[in-house]
């Protein structure tokens, strides 16, 4: 007999670990709460416009490669990407940047801003190559068990930028505020202020200027259909509109799930759901982790979502678009230090409808804007409407062009709606934060210390926020449920 595996929830992670599990013959089932299949990477089809309602960004390609190639496949196989030039434009007060797909181009366009930063960036990013090899070779892959994981020859040497961070290191190296900006950007992935980033993830720089930024076609959305796809051929099954009330346990081991209030029996559960949520589908006395626990950490911010559809082409913008026309200091203390509505926010915006023409009806464009916010503050339909305002109007003042009588389709999606869809802690968009103290070992386990053949994964734990370490955490996890 098969051994049979329960997955809560049917992101990235929990995509990965089932196609991971089921190769080595293990029967899954996947059950997902939602109408759809993807966790946050969910689509969202309307009026003709096709929307990511959630990741937007296809950074590490090498990384969604490495993982269709311990199939024997290519990700070509299941879903075309596209580089792209601009990687992305940064918006300023009176200026704007465009980011070209090239390293010598970017050296020169810093070089352009600021004297001699061609030579500095050019040693940064050597540096941030380095820690990439190293933290793909030897940091990530590993499962968070024990910190001598963390402990190699390669790692060792470069233990001082564990302590450093990355605010002050590319400080060393640019001064003009916009190219700080600029390089500061990529650790915001990873959910904490770049003076609380230790300077070794710096490597995220790399994964921005050294491999680019690509677009899937048909967008993010398409890679989670290329990992469906491959888990049915592995054998995978999938429910959705299946809600898990409760994980049951007996003699401190599992026994099974209860789906839309019915018990399924499976010899392991793994929930790729967020792991607060899923340690509450617990009796008391077989969760790891307390309230006040959860409450100390280090969340990664919320989002203000808006779903725009125009009945236009738009002008002055690229696919992925930055608006940092406004204090990057303050706003992130107003996510991490005092929690508050940001009193004038930098707020992000893609239209995927510039590469691929399908995502919008002929001659319009399609629009995600992204406002972070803290996590599990007030949420309600004026605060959403006033900060839609807020930005369109800078978005047309900084681009040049109006807008708001071209809008023939809105929809928001905040805190309320991260809870409601997807069980997220406080309403968190990205997971717990990469600070030092939440590095590796010291996130929340992979596998439950109180139950037998209870496992977890996902963005609360390792390796931590972003859609390639979510592939790397199903993988990591599957390791440990095979062994």
């Amino acid at each position: 007999m098969k051994k049979t595996v329960a997955i809560i929830g049917s992101g990235f992670s929990s995509l990965s670990a089932a196609c991971y599990l089921a190769k080595e013959g293990f029967e899954v089932s996947v059950f997902e709460k939602n109408e759809s299949l993807g966790g946050r990477a969910s689509q969202l089809k309307i009026k003709g416009y096709t929307f990511d309602m959630g990741p937007s960004w296809y950074w590490m390609p090498d990384v969604f490669e490495r993982f269709f190639n311990d199939f024997g496949y290519k990700a070509s196989d299941f879903y075309e990407i596209e580089k792209l030039n601009p990687a992305y434009s940064v918006f300023f007060e009176n200026d704007k940047i465009d980011i070209p797909d090239s390293l010598e181009d970017i050296y020169q366009t810093f070089e352009d801003v600021e004297e001699g930063s061609a030579r500095a960036l050019k040693l940064f990013i050597d540096d941030a190559k380095s820690n990439y090899d190293v933290a793909i070779k030897d940091v990530v892959y590993r499962p968070g068990i024990s910190p001598l994981e963390l402990v190699t020859p390669k790692t060792v040497k470069k233990l001082g930028q564990f302590f450093g961070n990355i605010s002050k290191e590319v400080r060393q190296k640019v001064k003009d505020p916009k190219l700080v900006s600029i390089l500061e950007f990529p650790v915001l992935f990873l959910g904490a202020k770049p003076k609380d980033t230790p300077a070794f993830y710096n490597f995220m720089n790399y994964a921005d200027f050294g491999l680019g930024t690509w677009q899937p076609k048909g967008g993010m959305h398409a890679v989670v259909l290329g990992m469906v796809k491959l888990a049915k051929s592995l054998g995978v099954k999938f429910q959705v509109n299946s809600s898990v009330s409760r994980i049951h346990i007996e003699n401190k081991q599992t026994k099974g799930i209860t789906v839309n209030e019915e018990f399924l029996a499976f010899d392991k559960v793994l929930s790729g759901a967020d792991y607060h949520h899923s340690e509450t589908l617990l009796d008391q006395q077989y969760r790891q982790y307390s309230e006040k626990y959860w409450d100390k950490k280090t969340f990664a911010p919320s989002s203000l979502l808006f779903y725009v559809g125009f009945d236009k082409k738009l002008k002055n913008v690229s696919h992925h678009n930055l608006f940092f026309d406004t204090d990057f200091e303050k706003h992130a203390y107003e996510i991490y230090d005092n929690p508050k509505w940001p009193t004038e926010p930098l707020f992000y915006a893609n239209f995927t409808s510039i590469t691929d023409l399908k995502t919008a009806p002929e001659g319009c464009e399609n629009a995600f804007f992204l406002v972070p916010i803290a996590p599990g503050i007030e949420d309600t339909e004026e605060l959403r409407s006033q900060y839609f305002d807020k930005i369109i109007t800078r978005f047309e003042e900084v681009t040049g062009q109006s807008v708001q009588n071209n809008i023939n389709f809105k929809k928001s999606f905040c805190v309320k709606d991260f809870v409601s869809r997807y069980n997220s802690y406080k309403g968190n968009a990205y997971g717990m934060a990469n600070t030092l103290l939440q590095t590796a070992f010291l996130r929340p386990g992979l596998r439950s210390k109180k139950v037998k053949n209870l496992f977890f994964t996902g963005q609360l734990t390792v390796p931590g926020p972003g859609v390639p370490p979510a592939l790397i955490s199903g993988k990591l996890v599957a390791g440990l449920m095979i062994d």
